[in-house]
């Protein structure tokens, strides 16, 4: 009985996950989706596509392994994408605001967020063993802190 109970929670992750996201080969994505995915993004390689709800997701990379991530909606429509960038592509109000509102934090991770036309950044500080992510607007202001 303990094995079939054990069974049937490993059965019920497993199936969770992928209620939520499924990997699908590039030649399941609509064309429409695709062609505009190479349009938007034309260096992209090491693509992975999967489904996450209605949204088709694309992770890749551009030069230098340069990690990005893509939603589509079923039309083709880039809903938003992400891309990982260096603290030194940073625009320089939100450095100021690094320096003025977390003092003794260093910059561990950055990435960029593109949304329409909306721009921000969010931006894992550390101290210590403390960790925090904050997003920030482009000039500055803080979005959202985790």
């Amino acid at each position: 009985m303990k094995t079939k109970a054990i069974q049937l929670v490993a059965a019920l992750l497993i199936g969770t996950g992928t209620l939520f996201a499924q990997d699908i080969p590039q030649n399941q994505v609509p064309s429409v989706v695709v062609n505009n995915f190479k349009k938007e993004f034309p260096k992209a390689v090491d693509i992975e596509w999967e489904m996450k709800g209605e949204q088709y997701n694309v992770e890749f990379e551009i030069g230098w392994s340069k990690d990005f991530e893509a939603w589509f909606s079923a039309d083709g429509t880039i809903i938003r994408y992400t891309e990982e960038i260096s603290q030194s592509e940073l625009p320089s109000d939100v450095k100021s605001a690094i320096t003025k509102n977390y003092p003794g934090y260093s910059i561990d991770d950055v990435e960029k967020l593109v949304s329409g036309k909306e721009v921000s950044y969010e931006v894992e500080l550390e101290k210590g063993s403390e960790d925090v992510d904050v997003i920030f607007s482009e000039n500055g202001s803080v979005i959202s802190f985790k």
